[in-house]
This record gives C-alpha cells, structure tokens and sequence, in this order.
C-alpha cells in the first residue's frame, strides 16, 4: 500500500512548527553534472565552505528546546585529507532537530541517473533509528497556491536495527528497507547511493554500504504528479506539481534527529553525480 498524505494531515492543512525547514530555492549558476568536496580549508574555517555559495549552498540547523546543535571542521576524526564536517544533533522534541549543509545548484529529471557518494563516521553505540542522513528534493515544484512547501523527494533513514534504508514518505511511497546490514559505528563507512528517476514504477534503487548491496529495487522516486492531485484531492485541496519536474538540492548530515538521543557524526569524501 502507497503512503498516504489524507493520513498526516500536517502535509495539507498546515506543517506543525516542529517540523519547519528552509524551502527556499536557490539558483546557483552555471548548473553542474559532477561536485565533490572533501571539506578541506586551510584554515580550517566553515566559512570557507559557503563562501560565494559556488562551494556549497547553505547550512540549515535547526535546534530542538532541549539543546543546541554543532556543525564545524575537525581535523580530530578524518577519513582523508586534512578535514572532515562535524554535526552534533540533539534528539528532537515538540521541534524536530536538524543539523546539515546543502548543495542546491542542479537539475535532476525523470530519466537521469543520480549517484551520490560519502564517507560517514557515527560516533557511539546509542540506537540510530529515526535519524535522517540525506535528502534529495525538489523545492520549486510544490504547487505555489498551497501553503507549507514540503520540497518532495526521498531520503536515507535509519531503520530498527540501525538499517539504513531508503525513505519515501515526501513522495507518497513507503519506505525501501534492508536487513543485510546493520551500520558499523566508531568507524568509518562509505555509502553509496544510485537512482535512476522516474516518478513511476520502473525508478532503480540501489544503497551500497562499504562495497555491499544491500538495496536493489524497482520503484518510484520522483514525485509523481497524477498521484500527487489525487491526493490532495481527497481532501478537497486543488494541487499540481510544478513542471518542469526534477531534483534540485542535496542535504547530508543530520536532516532530521528524530532519534531517541543525541547523535555526534562525521563527513567525508562527499561527492553527486547526474548524468
């Protein structure tokens, strides 16, 4: 059975505070095919990585009540190279916990193939459920006319079990598991994640975790607009997704921290790739 948005009613009669996030779209020019970054700065400043915005887009943090977030570059936990990006997220409350940096800039269609690559240490041995690694969304095309844009798109959540999974609720699909493996921690990791688009059934999915599959999947991960109107229509609520229709931002770190407790983690060797 596909999600449904009639049973959250946040996506359609307004997104409860806890939940609020930057959903501003941003056209960084030239669009690019292929960005990867190490998150090196000699002197080991998070400003030089937002600089200009040609680097990378924004931060986007997010603090719940019962605490404060960290983003910064540490030579202390590397994986190569002289830097990695440090995030501390606080487990979320009546907020929900953010702790990221964005790269917006491109332009993925049905039809694309989308790679994305990075290293992740994960420090501790508290449970991992509920924490969100990555977002690939799409900002412009959430119809202007409704309120609360949700940027649509598809995410890396961790399951029971500290499983990464493949997260589709934004698209009204259910969520992509694996059993095969459960996430090393106090180490470092490498994640690789394939997509062929398509807003129907035929979309590829693929998670690598340290040179294993553990995801291979037919199915949707694009938006899909017929279902997107059907939706919205039970609830009496006109809605069209924009067109044309594609990816335009990548999050990683934590985008969301709704763990049970707070979560330190490392980045390294992030790279995308959309050809």
């Amino acid at each position: 059975m596909k999600f449904r948005f009639s049973a959250l009613l946040f996506l359609i009669a307004g997104f409860s505070a806890c939940d609020k996030q930057d959903n501003t779209v941003v056209d960084i020019a030239p669009p690019f095919s292929v960005f990867a970054d190490g998150f090196e700065s000699p002197a080991n400043d998070l400003d030089d990585l937002l600089r200009d915005r040609t680097r990378w887009t924004a931060l986007q943090i997010q603090n719940p009540r019962g605490g404060t977030n960290e983003i910064s570059l540490t030579e202390d936990i590397v994986n190569e190279g002289n830097n990695a990006l440090r995030i501390v997220a606080q487990p979320g409350d009546d907020i929900l916990s953010k702790a990221d940096i964005e790269k917006a800039g491109f332009f993925a269609p049905a039809g694309s193939t989308v790679t994305i690559a990075a290293d992740f240490y994960i420090a501790g041995t508290g449970g991992l459920e509920n924490l969100f690694l990555l977002d690939v969304e799409c900002c412009s095309c959430w119809d202007e006319s409704v309120p609360d844009n949700q940027c649509p798109g598809i995410r890396l959540k961790f399951g029971p079990d500290d499983n990464l999974t493949i997260e589709r609720g934004k698209i009204l699909e259910q969520t992509i598991n694996q059993t095969a493996v459960a996430f090393p921690r106090n180490e470092w990791v490498n994640v690789v994640w394939g997509m062929n688009l398509s807003p129907e059934d035929d979309g590829r999915n693929a998670l690598i975790i340290n040179g294993q599959t553990v995801i291979e999947s037919l199915g949707a991960n694009l938006p899909n607009a017929a279902a997107f109107r059907e939706e919205f229509a039970r609830n009496g609520i006109d809605f069209t997704l924009g067109e044309p229709l594609g990816y335009e931002r990548v999050q990683i770190g934590a985008t969301a921290n709704a763990s049970g407790g707070p979560v330190e983690l490392y980045v390294d060797n992030f790279s995308i790739r959309i050809e």
